[in-house]
């Protein structure tokens, strides 16, 4: 049963790293759907221990955030953040600053992926309108979107993972990693800034497109958004049972007059929990298999894995070809994580994620967008960007990381 074990981990994570199987049209859900019901109809694992494998808590605070970000979307914020910052009289170097700014702050609060899925087509059409290159913002926005949202436990899954493993504070969370985001949000804008990308953006005042609307603002839906999100918070630093909790605001939010249900719904990655909960069966099968997992633990503890050269060394390896999710989603079920490694796996395999446009869901969603709208931003174009972002970051970091841990 452990060869069976092996080889259905080694598939999946095989399709982590390609996006699919070669030669069949599935996706990475598909991959770590078939390896879940591989598992359980073979009884490697067992109904009751695939269940006890799912981590129920972390996809109910991810479905109560993709809600929230929908009502933050219904009431036009998103759309009216992205056209106001590209409507400022500023130079194109102060604007590359403010975008940064904004995304890593909007990350930090409502997870990176939602941010850059919600304002990239608003930043797309107000660059264009001012007659200035997308690309580099572009670049900055996803960039700045993974930076900022090293610095809470909410700024994306795998923070989330890790923190409810590690049964981790949320204000002691934000004190052990927003430098780091911080410093990696200046590592952004210094690069970006000093790049070939923006010799060619001049400074030039906002020029209107009449064919383009003013984004209008809801104010009550926009409010119930904000009261939504200090809620949520505040479940975070007071509570303990924080996915039952949450999904009290969702029942909240849903119960609405004026927004119906499918719009709220709308923001909701039913592929990504699905791929979430998936692997969290893969996962346990090889954390339920006690030979397994202890040559694992075996491994790791010979690689030093406790050593922060060594983890950050590995996050940036198993981010750019696995996925930073499914890495952590690794890790984690093997063995006892003290919490200085728990916020050094939080802020590295996150900081990974600016290397390569695969290190990370954001770079995809802004790559796929800026296609969508006829503008090309190519792997090696990503990359002249990212490798310097990441290794700057991670250096920072690693500092940051042995002074404060």
């Amino acid at each position: 049963m452990n060869g069976l074990i092996i080889a259905v981990f080694v598939a999946v994570y095989l399709g982590m790293a390609l996006g699919r199987w070669p030669g069949f049209a599935i996706n990475r859900t598909g991959v770590a759907m078939i390896g879940a019901v591989v598992l359980m109809v073979t009884q490697a694992l067992s109904g009751s221990q695939a269940i006890q494998s799912i981590d129920f808590s972390t996809l109910a605070v991810l479905l109560t955030l993709m809600v929230l970000s929908g009502q933050y979307a219904a009431s036009g914020f998103f759309d009216w953040v992205a056209d106001r910052i590209t409507h400022m009289p500023l130079s194109s170097r102060s604007l590359l600053g403010v975008v940064i700014g904004i995304a890593g702050v909007l990350s930090a609060l409502m997870t990176n992926d939602v941010v850059v899925w919600a304002t990239t087509p608003v930043l797309i059409r107000g660059l264009l309108e001012r007659g200035l290159d997308p690309k580099p913002y572009l670049i900055a926005l996803a960039c700045a979107a993974n930076a900022g949202s090293v610095a809470t436990m909410i700024g994306n899954p795998q923070n989330l993972l890790i923190a409810h493993v590690g049964d981790l504070h949320f204000l002691t969370f934000v004190g052990r990693c927003i430098v780091p985001a911080v410093l990696a949000m200046g590592v952004v804008y210094l690069v970006i800034g000093r790049s070939k990308f923006m010799d060619a953006n001049h400074a030039i005042a906002p020029r209107g497109s009449k064919s383009s609307q003013p984004c209008q603002l809801k104010p009550r839906l926009l409010l119930k958004a904000v009261l939504a999100t200090i809620a949520l918070i505040a479940i975070f630093i007071f509570v303990e049972d924080r996915g039952s909790w949450s999904l009290l605001i969702v029942a909240l939010l849903l119960l609405n007059r004026k927004l119906g249900t499918e719009r709220l719904l709308q923001q909701v990655d039913w592929q990504l929990l699905a791929l979430f909960t998936c692997l969290f069966i893969v996962t346990g099968a090889l954390a339920n298999a006690p030979a397994l997992a202890g040559d694992f633990q075996h491994l790791l503890r010979v690689m030093n894995i406790d050593h922060t050269a060594v983890l950050a060394g590995l996050s940036l390896l198993g981010s750019n070809t696995i996925g930073n999710v499914p890495w952590v989603m690794l890790l984690l079920p093997m063995g006892h994580w003290p919490d200085h490694l728990l916020y050094s796996l939080a802020i590295f395999s996150t900081l990974a994620g600016n290397l390569l446009i695969v290190g990370s869901v954001a770079n995809i969603i802004v790559i796929e967008q800026a296609k969508a709208h006829d503008i090309h931003i190519g792997f090696g174009e990503f990359a002249r960007i990212g490798v310097p972002v990441t290794l700057i970051s991670f250096v920072l970091a690693g500092i940051w990381v042995m002074l404060s841990m």
